[in-house]
């Protein structure tokens, strides 16, 4: 299915990382299954008890940059959270197609930007397993603007320090929030993504335009005068 979009008037791709260019499915699995699990040992306690203490501490977080950050996380839960994210760092994998996106951008003289709110050990982590990522012109990492995607001041930031034109800009992400954080920027072209965990279903309901795959707004036509 193409979906509609006009890329005679976009000059910049701003792209998230987790749920738009790798699978979700790593995260989530840590998040919800792996780290419970292994607090659960380490407490003392049982699973359910583990599982429901973190969804409770984690929801407090939401939306903010503690949210996004292991040094928070392993102060917070006195738990080595970069070496339990190692533990479980062969389930990093790239959403279908992100690689050939990437170098479809690149080719059609366009910038293609990596934009996300993950933390710079994570991150560290997810480009020595997804080397594919470093396509990207620049990797730009929220916390060095000690504030979260969502946050409304975020993309102002962003702007003066690394000048791109928002009414020329294509942002794919797959949370809705960060989506309307950018929309009220002035981000002219916004796309989330169906199916950011590969072991969950599709999502519906949405409010944007969603992806089902890369190929939806292939091919990418070269931007005169690149060639």
């Amino acid at each position: 299915m193409s979906l509609p979009l006009s890329w005679d008037a976009i000059d910049t791709v701003l792209l998230d990382m987790d749920g738009t260019l790798l699978d979700l499915y790593f995260d989530n699995h840590f998040w919800l299954r792996h780290l419970p699990d292994t607090y659960a040992m380490y407490k003392g306690i049982p699973l359910e008890a583990a599982h429901e203490e973190l969804v409770a501490r984690f929801g407090k977080e939401q939306g903010t940059l503690n949210w996004y950050c292991l040094d928070f996380w392993s102060n917070e839960l006195d738990m080595d959270i970069v070496a339990h994210k190692h533990e479980v760092a062969h389930l990093i994998r790239p959403r279908a197609g992100a690689l050939e996106f990437l170098e479809a951008i690149t080719n059609s003289g366009r910038h293609a930007w990596l934009v996300t709110n993950a933390h710079h050990h994570s991150l560290s982590l997810k480009l020595d397993h997804s080397p594919f990522l470093q396509y990207c012109e620049r990797i730009i990492c929220a916390h060095e603007f000690r504030m979260p995607k969502e946050h409304p001041d975020f993309w102002a930031a962003l702007q003066a320090r690394d000048h791109f034109d928002p009414a020329r800009t294509l942002f794919i992400d797959d949370s809705e929030a960060v989506l309307r954080s950018a929309e009220r920027f002035g981000i002219a072209h916004l796309l989330t993504i169906a199916q950011p965990d590969s072991q969950r279903p599709p999502r519906e309901g949405l409010h944007y335009a969603a992806l089902q795959h890369f190929d939806d707004i292939l091919p990418i036509p070269v931007l005169p005068g690149f060639l």
